[in-house]
Order: structure tokens, then C-alpha cells, then sequence
């Protein structure tokens, strides 16, 4: 009986051992997110199983490379805006919104704030006259055709000039005006009492060894009479084309129109800039300049010539005028004929459409092909932008 005992205990023990060892292999089986999900941790991603097919074949099925999570907007996409059809009319200023795929760089501001326009939108102040010098004020858009680089172009919009200006007088303060120093500070004061209106605005430059603004922008023409009436003594050199310059690009972020106003004799001493440089910036600011000349002399040798070239092509090239006024009453008809200018000129735009960005100059030709006896007097051209 003991040897019996003894021989079926060994067998029971490697029965037990055997059930044991199926056990574990059938608890490796399971698959491994079932332990996950009876531990109750939630949120991962499950791991890759092992198929029966694996298993049998030992070998591992890869694991697939997941693909990259992409950011969803929470909202409906927006579209851009269509362009408008037609151009939107007038702004402030009477400058013209430009056409379709022609928008300005430009950005809704307060009313206090300067606003610098980035257009591709070239204004072209135009003055027209009959034979007799008198203005032609009742003229269409259909009257005028506008030639650039001899070839026709479109015209934008026509506006009549019943729009605020904004100026730039330009007084010499050098001591080349010594002579002409009492007229030359006559001729100031009465540009800013007969030219200037309320709805404009108007700044002092004074020219001497170096540009200087005495007074900003304001339509206070009183205050603007006092400037100039303090001007001490005429004294230092000229740097003549860099307050050109340097008035041009102060007027550059206005809105409405923009006028250099110069008394003085055009002579230049001590510029750093030449005179294309500065014409370059008075086109390229869109501004238009009137020229009162001074230090007029019978003699030959007593004046500027070259100075007074320089004044004539700065209005030629913008569609402005040279006046000479000898006496207080030329010096009235002078200003007449300025603030005429201002109060009925028509503002023509154009928009270079699909023309190179090359920074080339580009020629202006406007005529009045309704009634051919009629004189204009615009700017001759304009730079392109680079770019």
C-alpha cells in the first residue's frame, strides 16, 4: 500500500502541473486592451495584437505609421469679398475709390489720425482755358482723352476741384532775399489772406541753410500770417530743392489735393539733393507747384537765370504756373489767377492697370478732343511704383 501511495502522488502532482501550465497559456492569449480595460484605465490607444496568423508563422504584423492630426477650423471658411463692379464714388477729399482689383492699402482710422494711401490711383489736376485766358469749367469726362506714353488710356473718374487743398508755402528765408525781403513777406501774407479758404489747410517751410517747417498744417490763417510776419532777419544759405523735397513728402499722406506754394528766387547753395531727385519726389508725392518768383531785376546780372529754369520746369512738369509780379497789383492778379486754379480745377484719375511695376517714368498727354481751341495745363507724367 505505501508503494502504492507513492507511485500516484507523482502523477497527481504532473496533473496539476499541466493544468496550471494550460492556464497560463491561455491567459497570454488574451488580448492585451482586455487587461487594459478591466484595470479602468481610459484614453490610450489600444496596442497592436498578434493574429492567429502570426502567431502560427512567429511572425509580427507591422505597425501601421499613424497619419498626422489636422487642425479643423471651429467656423465656416471665410471667401474673400467679390470685387465691386463699378468704382464706390467719391471719398474724403475728393479723391476716387479705386476699381475692381485696384484697392488702396489703406485702413479705416480716426478722423485725427494721418493715413499714408497706397494706390495705384494717379490724380491729374488739369486747368483749362480758352484763348482768352478765361476758365472752361463745363467740361465731361467724354471731352477730355488722356494719352500715356502716346497710347490712350481710360479715364477713371472726372471730379470738379470744389475740394479741400491742402499747401505748402515755401518762403525763403536765405540771404539771397535781402533785396526783396519787404515784398517777399507781402507777397506771403497775402497768398494766405486772399488764396486760402476755411475748408483748406496750409503749412510754412521756411528755405535757408536747411528745410524747417515753422508752422504745421492748420487752417488757422492767423496763425499762419503771424509766422511769417516773425521771421527775423534773411540770413544763411539756400538749400532750395531739399525743402522741396522735404515739403513733398510731408504732404505725401494727405487726402485731397496737395499744393507747394514757392516765393522765392530758386536759387540753391547748399542742397544735398538735386533738382531731378526733388522733381522725382514732387511726382511721385502727386503734388502741383506755383512759383512766386522774386529778386526780379531789369539786369541780366543781377539775377537767378538757372534758378528761375528750375521754378519754371518744377511747375511745367506739374501742371502749375510761374507768376512775376513787379508791382502790388501783379502781385494780386497773381494770386487771382492761384486761387481760381484751386476753386475750378478738374481732378481727372487714372489707374495704371497692367502696366509694369518698373519705376520708369511715364508720360501724360490730355487734350480736350470736343473742342480742340481749348489749353490745359496738367502734369506731364508720373513714376511708376517698383515692385
Amino acid at each position: 500500500m505505501r508503494n502504492g501511495l507513492s507511485t500516484k502522488a507523482p502523477a497527481r502532482l504532473c496533473a496539476r502541473a499541466l493544468v496550471a501550465f494550460v492556464c497560463a497559456l491561455t491567459l497570454l492569449a488574451l488580448p492585451a486592451r482586455s487587461f487594459r480595460a478591466q484595470s479602468g484605465r481610459k484614453g490610450e490607444p489600444p496596442a497592436p495584437s498578434k493574429g492567429k496568423d502570426s502567431a502560427r508563422t512567429g511572425k509580427q504584423t507591422p505597425t501601421p505609421t499613424p497619419a498626422p492630426i489636422m487642425s479643423r477650423p471651429t467656423g465656416p471658411i471665410a471667401e474673400p469679398p467679390p470685387p465691386s463692379e463699378k468704382s464706390s464714388g467719391r471719398t474724403r477729399g475728393g479723391i476716387v475709390s479705386p476699381t475692381q482689383n485696384q484697392q488702396p492699402d489703406t485702413q479705416e482710422v480716426g478722423d485725427d489720425e494721418v493715413v499714408s494711401i497706397n494706390s495705384s490711383l494717379v490724380p491729374l489736376p488739369a486747368s483749362v482755358v480758352d484763348a482768352r485766358g478765361r476758365t472752361v469749367s463745363d467740361l465731361r469726362v467724354e471731352d477730355f482723352e488722356l494719352r500715356v506714353d502716346g497710347e490712350v488710356k481710360p479715364i477713371g473718374e472726372l471730379t470738379h476741384a470744389e475740394t479741400p487743398v491742402s499747401i505748402a508755402l515755401l518762403f525763403d528765408n536765405s540771404s539771397s532775399q535781402n533785396a526783396t525781403r519787404d515784398f517777399e513777406r507781402q507777397a506771403g501774407v497775402r497768398f494766405l489772406k486772399s488764396v486760402v479758404r476755411s475748408v483748406d489747410r496750409a503749412a510754412v517751410y521756411s528755405i535757408s541753410t536747411a528745410p524747417k517747417l515753422a508752422h504745421p498744417l492748420t487752417n488757422d490763417v492767423g496763425a499762419l500770417v503771424r509766422t511769417i510776419e516773425n521771421f527775423g532777419k534773411a540770413d544763411g544759405a539756400t538749400a532750395f530743392f531739399d525743402t522741396v523735397a522735404v515739403a513733398a513728402d510731408y504732404l505725401k499722406p494727405a487726402r485731397t489735393r496737395k499744393v507747394i506754394v514757392i516765393i522765392s528766387d530758386g536759387t540753391d547753395t547748399v542742397s544735398d539733393l538735386d533738382f531731378d531727385t526733388a522733381i522725382a519726389r514732387v511726382l511721385a508725392n502727386d503734388c502741383q507747384v506755383y512759383a512766386i518768383q522774386t529778386g526780379n531785376s531789369d539786369s541780366a546780372n543781377l539775377r537767378d537765370l538757372a534758378g528761375e529754369r528750375r521754378m519754371e520746369e518744377f511747375a511745367a512738369q506739374t501742371g502749375g504756373a510761374v507768376y512775376v509780379p513787379r508791382t502790388n497789383a501783379e502781385l494780386s492778379d497773381a494770386f487771382k489767377q492761384i486761387a481760381a486754379d484751386l476753386a475750378q480745377q478738374y481732378v481727372i484719375s487714372y489707374y495704371p492697370a497692367g502696366q509694369p511695376r518698373d519705376g520708369r517714368f511715364r508720360t501724360f498727354t490730355l487734350s480736350v478732343k470736343t473742342r480742340p481751341n481749348l489749353r490745359i495745363r496738367t502734369r506731364k507724367g508720373y513714376y511708376a511704383p517698383k515692385g
